[in-house]
């Protein structure tokens, strides 16, 4: 019934973008008007639309003719028009939702039209990319249409100053990594000045890729950490108390499988008398277990699991005086890795090597937490819908489908399954080589780059062979049902060698400039390209050869060469380039399009379509087909066994395949498992950390409003009354008889907190004397001497003080905190044990933590203020910090090798247009006009280094 009314009315999905469609129909009918109107009255509209919005005007109610105006802008600058559904994409961009369009639709164009709607504002739109270089790219190619109709174009990457970035952030349009957005965000939240900030408020954001940004990426946060003060002493000693210690094996338990260690009571009891004897234990505690010591505790831990699990040429080597850590699956060495939370250390200490100090996170924030601060988010991407719901939940975007401009052609074949990896890949190798003899171009998609350099080898060294021909031996002459039971085993066989060895390129995903160039000729006949999932993203594989990037890299070749290019070389190479890609795009069609060839099926369902999403694009044909095996690691841990026991069975031979729908169906149903696991995993993930995001917001507005006030004298005040009502209620209780009151220890902590000296207690010792009349006391002490120190020091410099101290502190309570939480969300699963929710105990203690963390605030800030003595002097060097965003599936550091994101070095776009003359390669001043500028910012001649002659 449901299907019935689905083919009648159309889809929810349909519906909607029907409407859009019929918007599209409004603009086409504007399309003459603006055709007519010259370059500078097209220009116009932006300020014609700016004082509309002003006058109060709607977005949505100029939206059509907005839009009609950009694809006239496209037209003449880029030459290029948006169809109809590309316009329907930038209206769901426009409300906040997600068009999943598929690949060679033309995403990026589809983004102008809401981005320039949007920019109108003069609130600023981001558009996030997956790397520096798409962010590069795409910044220079459509900022042409953004710059045609008057709007600055700015562009964030690694390496920028911080006034590059104040201006990039200030411009109408800034194009950026992921990455780079949200480390920004948190730099401007540890700066102690509001002028050093670089971003605006969030207003409005277009993620391209958005799946793999906003999920993928999600896995894992952003963190800024710093140094923490030099401890090695202390490593050291806990070092050689833990060797002395497991000599005996009754201290410790060793759980090798598990990856765990961990202190017998025995072993417990040992460590404490060993620390206690040698003088370890924090100012007024007893035991280990004391809560001052627990800093010790995780140190004395860490300091056994990097003696009894960790082993020197197995999971470390030392290399040059330093620690390098082996990864346990391919063996190789991971330089620059290192373990987290003092366990590194410990490892130095237990091998004696310097210790390196140990980093402290200083600010951190989900991906999922940074994108939720802009007041409209929308993306787009190929593959969504799978996580649609995801979408949903978190990000409050709806996933809408934009149906193709032209019809899919593209074949999907059922899936093959072997027995074991090599035969698969065998099958595979075999394919391989076939298209690449009959002309017809494949994209090999792996899981990961050890799979693609495996696959590389095993096609460097094959060899395909064909048969010629075969005759029955002798002794089966007459016994035709015997030689079919033997089978190729009962014949002579002659076979030809057709080829040694697959001439093919390998994408790994980390130079993604050189990788566009790779992907642009993908489509070319014959070609083999081996590839990770993700590798070459942005640049579509367009059968034939991709005429812009042939186009690319001649300019780059002429300009390396000092040639000048004219217009009229530039036209003629253009009009060669293109007849060689027509000739060579129907070799490539007779031969059946792309073959897209999965070498596995990935644990989610849109890794996989992404890869099928290659072929078949703009109407061409294509096939696409994956190869499994029992071995694999979803059938292994899904169906491996039973899947192995069925093909035994049915007499599957060796080299042999099974294929059905309902395997198919199987496998499907195993990725939906996976993926509704991964998503519960992440989305509690998420609960956790929106219990420290709301904190975070609170602190982070709380540092902005410091910086923004000239005079915290109000707030300090209010800081003083607190404290002084806080010490007074402490110990001298309200309800307390006065013989209960402990005089010594406020007087203890007026002296140390406020600088004081009292006669608290002559004051108690009167007859009838109340706590609030001694507070009154204390207050009007406090206050006077808040008022002594103010004269004594300066107006200026005590208000430049207070708000210097205010940021510091807020800062060093912050990061304490953030330290606690961590250690706090490691235990609090064993709550569970006790029938309490995790989570819901999660909140009570970091509310509580909190709490702390403001009354503790509150106290440093008024110690310091009354009883610091002052010298003023040039401030110390902020500690040099570190980016960290661990690649989700690599487990690397993506932030540590920035020339991976940028492969010409850190001079790039308005780097380079400011380089002096004399850099410039000889002749520069005979460049054409209209042609790339030589100093390789991108720009044309005549608005970069041609504008000086």
């Amino acid at each position: 019934m449901l299907g019935f009314a689905k083919k009648l009315f159309g889809s929810s999905n349909d519906r909607k973008v029907k409407a859009f469609q019929d918007q599209a129909q409004r603009i086409n009918a504007l399309e003459p008007k603006f055709a007519a109107l010259s370059d500078d009255e097209l220009r116009m509209m932006t300020d014609a639309f700016k004082d509309r919005l002003n006058g109060g005007e709607s977005l949505d109610k100029i939206l059509p003719e907005a839009f009609a105006v950009v694809r006239e802008a496209s037209k003449r600058v880029l030459g290029q028009r948006q169809y109809d559904v590309q316009l329907a994409g930038g209206m769901i961009l426009h409300e906040g939702g997600i068009a999943e369009m598929r690949t060679g639709e033309g995403k990026t164009l589809v983004a102008v039209a809401p981005v320039y709607l949007n920019a109108l504002t003069g609130k600023g739109v981001h558009v996030i990319t997956v790397n520096d270089y798409l962010a590069r790219r795409d910044a220079e190619t459509m900022g042409r249409v953004y710059r045609f109709l008057g709007l600055e174009v700015g562009v964030i990457v690694n390496g920028l100053s911080q006034g590059q970035r104040q201006a990039a952030y200030n411009a109408d349009v800034t194009y950026g990594t992921n990455n780079e957005f949200g480390f920004d965000y948190l730099r401007d939240n540890l700066v102690y000045d509001r002028r050093e900030m670089v971003q605006r408020p969030h207003n409005f954001a277009i993620v391209d890729e958005v799946d793999s940004i906003l999920i993928d990426e999600a896995r894992t946060p952003l963190i800024i950490s710093g140094p923490t003060e030099d401890r090695s002493d202390l490593y050291k000693i806990l070092d050689g108390l833990v060797k002395e210690l497991i000599k005996d094996k009754s201290t410790y338990d060793l759980d090798e499988k598990q990856k765990q260690s961990l202190l017998t009571e025995e072993g417990s009891e040992r460590i404490e008398e060993m620390l206690e004897k040698g003088g370890y234990f924090a100012a007024d505690t007893t035991g280990l277990y004391d809560a001052a010591n627990i800093s010790l505790v995780h140190h004395v831990n860490q300091a056994l699991r990097a003696n009894t699990l960790y082993q020197r040429d197995k999971d470390y080597i030392i290399k040059g005086g330093e620690i390098v850590l082996i990864d346990e699956f391919t063996g190789r060495m991971m330089t620059g890795r290192r373990l987290s939370e003092g366990l590194h250390q410990a490892i130095e200490a237990k091998e004696d090597v310097k210790i390196q100090p140990e980093n402290q996170t200083l600010a951190s924030v989900t991906i999922q937490n940074y994108f939720r601060l802009y007041e409209k988010l929308s993306g787009m991407t190929g593959t969504a819908a799978t996580e649609a719901q995801e979408f949903l939940d978190i990000y409050k975007m709806d996933v809408l489908e934009v149906p193709t401009n032209r019809p899919i052609q593209r074949k999907d074949f059922d899936d093959e399954v072997y027995r074991t990896h090599a035969e698969k890949n065998q099958a595979i190798a075999r394919q391989i080589a076939e298209c690449h003899l009959a002309g017809q171009p494949i994209l090999v998609g792996t899981v990961s780059i050890e799979r693609s350099e495996q696959l590389s080898d095993l096609l460097s060294r094959y060899e395909y062979k064909v048969e010629v021909s075969r005759t029955l031996k002798p002794e089966y002459a007459g016994k035709a049902k015997e030689a079919e039971k033997v089978g190729d085993a009962a014949y002579d066989i002659t076979y030809e060698t057709k080829l040694r060895g697959i001439p093919h390129n390998v994408l790994n995903a980390r130079q993604h400039e050189q990788e566009a160039y790779i992907v642009a000729d993908a489509g070319l006949p014959g070609a083999v390209t081996i590839a990770t999932n993700m590798a070459g993203r942005g640049t579509d594989i367009q059968l034939g050869g991709n005429l812009e990037m042939k186009m690319q890299k001649w300019l780059l070749d002429q300009r390396n060469l000092a040639v000048e290019v004219t217009p009229e070389m530039e036209a003629a190479k253009e009009a060669e380039f293109k007849a060689e890609i027509a000739v060579l795009k129907e070799q490539a069609l007779a031969a059946g399009g792309l073959f897209v060839l999965g070498t596995e099926r990935h644990e989610s369902r849109r890794i996989d379509n992404q890869l099928r999403g290659r072929t078949g694009r703009q109407g061409d044909p294509g096939v696409s087909k994956f190869y499994l095996s029992c071995e694999d690691d979803l059938l292994r841990i899904f169906a491996g066994d039973r899947l192995d026991s069925i093909m035994k069975t049915f007499g599957v031979g060796e080299g042999e395949a099974i294929t059905h729908p309902w395997l198919n169906r199987a496998i499907e149903t195993a990725q939906k498992r996976v993926e509704t696991r991964n998503y519960d995993i992440r989305k509690n993930l998420l609960k956790y950390d929106d219990v420290v995001n709301d904190q975070r917001k609170a602190v982070f507005e709380q540092r902005q409003e410091f910086m923004d006030s000239e005079d915290l004298s109000e707030l300090v005040g209010d800081f003083r009354r607190d404290v002084v009502s806080d010490l007074v209620e402490r110990y001298m209780p309200p309800k307390a008889y006065a013989e209960q009151w402990d005089i010594d220890g406020l007087d203890e902590k007026v002296r140390s907190t406020l600088g004081l000296e009292l006669p608290l207690h002559d004051w108690a010792a009167e007859e009838g004397v109340s706590n609030e009349e001694i507070e009154e006391r204390l207050l009007a002490a406090a206050d006077a001497r808040a008022a002594e120190r103010l004269e004594q020091i300066g107006a200026d410099q005590t208000r430049g003080l207070e708000k210097q101290f205010m940021l510091q502190m807020i800062d060093m309570q912050w990061r304490e905190h953030l330290v606690h939480l961590d250690h706090l969300r490691g235990v609090i699963g064993l709550r569970g044990y006790g029938q309490r929710d995790p989570l819901n105990e999660y909140k009570t203690e970091a509310f509580s933590l909190f709490e702390s963390l403001l009354y503790d605030l509150r106290h440093n800030v008024t110690r310091w203020l009354m009883t610091v003595e002052f010298r003023f002097q040039p401030p110390p060097e902020l500690p040099e910090f570190q980016e960290i965003h661990l690649n989700p599936g690599t487990g690397e550091n993506e932030m540590a090798n920035p020339a991976a994101q940028n492969p010409e070095g850190a001079l790039i776009g308005d780097d380079r247009s400011r380089l002096p003359v004399e850099m410039l390669p000889a002749g520069w001043e005979m460049t054409g006009r209209n042609s790339p500028c030589p100093c390789g910012s991108g720009r044309k001649f005549k608005h970069c280094h041609g504008a000086l002659i």
